[in-house]
């Protein structure tokens, strides 16, 4: 379902910018499903547009993740599975740039990991992807709850709710917005300040990094050897890493590369 609502804040936005939060089975991103997914989508006028759903993981949800969020296998049970919302959920996200509490390392895989169990291309290329989590930790270093105490003077009552906890998160990036005169205030700046990339990496996180013309790992028993030479003596560690609980972006690039599409041209 869609809503639409006002959210006030003087960033300079050229296009859509969608906060969202998951709820899931647990806190695996390669593993684990998608239980509840809420969107807010704030547009360069100003205005708001809200995408939610409960949706079937379709397999049990544990008890120590419904300790957490409080939905069961029974709340769930006539909801929609991933696939039957897929296709309303990457229209909606078309042009968007990407938001969220802890998005990154958590809730960004995870959903790319839906999306690649259904068939649906979800390229985060050409986005910026910007997480209101690490700009708190910049600055404060606490939890949601916390940030949301901290920034906007309220207590988050509906916490690990999908929706309540992406509200909460749209409500904190603006006080910080307002509180911090050094950020930038266009996405592209802000990512660049909040989430610094070296310029020799291949991957957004930094597992694949180029040392002239040849992409190596930068972890683990290969650390510093070409990926190339890698995947040729050593399929076995190749293949640990694409069933590991590595970023989704990475494993694409690997799988690239095994194809023989290196973008180490010099090195083929």
């Amino acid at each position: 379902m869609v809503m639409s609502a006002t959210m006030q804040h003087d960033l300079k936005l050229t296009r859509p910018l969608a906060f969202f939060d998951l709820e899931t089975t647990g806190i695996n991103p390669q593993s684990d499903r998608i239980i509840e997914i809420a969107v807010v989508k704030c547009l360069p006028q100003g205005n708001t547009q809200t995408f939610e759903y409960r949706i079937n993981p379709e397999t049990p949800i544990p008890p120590a993740s419904t300790a957490i969020h409080g939905i069961t296998d029974a709340d769930v049970a006539l909801a929609p599975t991933f696939a039957q919302i897929a296709s309303r959920l990457i229209d909606f996200l078309a042009n968007c740039d990407l938001s969220g509490f802890n998005v990154r390392r958590f809730d960004l895989p995870l959903l790319q990991e839906e999306f690649r169990r259904v068939n649906i291309p979800f390229d985060i290329s050409d986005r910026h992807v910007l997480d209101v989590q690490t700009i708190f930790h910049m600055k404060e270093a606490r939890d949601l709850t916390a940030a949301l105490r901290f920034y906007c003077g309220r207590e988050h009552t509906g916490a690990h709710g999908a929706l309540a906890d992406v509200r909460a998160t749209v409500d904190i990036f603006s006080a910080q917005l307002t509180r911090y005169d050094d950020l930038p205030r266009n996405i592209e700046e802000l990512e660049s300040v909040v989430h610094p990339k070296d310029p020799s990496w291949v991957d957004d996180d930094g597992k694949l990094a180029r040392e002239g013309n040849t992409v190596v790992l930068t972890f683990g028993k290969y650390r510093g050897e070409p990926l190339k030479t890698i995947i040729q003596r050593d399929r076995n560690y190749i293949q640990w890493i694409l069933d590991g609980n590595f970023p989704e972006a990475t494993k694409a690039l690997i799988r690239q590369m095994i194809n023989g599409d290196f973008p180490d041209a010099a090195s083929t």
